[in-house]
């Protein structure tokens, strides 16, 4: 007798538990085949697409489709582990060639979270159970290291004396880059504005809203009207054609 198969003693002691719980094996067989049928993959995506956010639907919602287009008309509950290592490995091969491609990594990744997500909803409707998710036995491919390297001094140096001399508005293009190299903001951090709501922790204002989370955007240029955005923590009054960092 194997180490996994319960003995005679062990089968005693259960009947004699569900006997003392009033719970017959029957009981326990009519509740498991009670649970409702698991959707196909094509029935239950919108429904998931639908219930999160817009962002997590943005980031999940292409490769949810591929899942679709592979999987359709299979049930929640029939692809395994080895199998999700397969359409994994299959996305890693066909993803779209961009300049910063890491072989695919990132997309097998992110195949993976959506799939955890969408089992992770099926979960709590009752589709599988935590036990049964598929999803979760299969490891996410462990990223390469950073290519990303800090630019030297003196090469900033070198950017900021050409944009402030060539182009069709120097003043600005050194603004945005001051605006980057303070704030380390990305560069739709430059959109966000009033329209925006609240600004979430170390976001970024649009430079014309004017008002941050650590107090005024205080630049003024030579044009009349302009207000163009520096990180400050009060605000502070400036000439009108040169950047204002007092309050730094």
């Amino acid at each position: 007798m194997s180490d996994t198969t319960a003995g005679r003693a062990e089968l005693d002691a259960a009947r004699l538990l569900l006997a003392r719980m009033g719970i017959s094996p029957a009981d326990l067989v009519e509740a498991a085949s009670a649970r409702p049928p698991a959707p196909t993959f094509a029935e239950y995506v919108p429904v998931v697409s639908a219930a999160v956010t817009a962002g997590t639907r943005r980031a999940y919602g292409s490769y949810w489709n591929r899942v679709v287009e592979h999987w359709g008309q299979r049930r929640l509950d029939e692809p395994s582990p080895s199998e999700i290592e397969q359409l994994a490995e299959y996305v890693k091969k066909h993803v779209v060639a961009r300049r910063n491609a890491r072989g695919g990594r990132s997309a097998a990744e992110h195949l993976i979270a959506a799939l955890r997500c969408l089992y992770k909803r099926a979960v709590a409707d009752g589709f599988v159970t935590a036990a049964d998710n598929p999803a979760l036995k299969v490891a996410k491919p462990r990223r390469l290291p950073s290519t990303r390297r800090a630019v030297a001094d003196t090469r900033l140096a070198e950017i900021n004396a050409v944009a402030a001399s060539t182009g069709d508005d120097p003043a600005l293009d050194s603004l945005l880059l001051r605006l980057y190299t303070e704030t380390a903001c990305r560069r739709g951090g430059r959109g966000a504005g009033a329209a925006s709501g609240r600004p979430r922790r170390g976001s970024v204002p649009d430079p014309v809203a004017g008002e941050g989370r650590h107090g005024a955007l205080g630049v003024a240029t030579a044009e009349a009207g302009r207000v163009w955005p520096t990180w400050t923590g009060s605000p502070c009054q400036a000439d009108a054609d040169r950047v204002c960092c007092t309050h730094r």
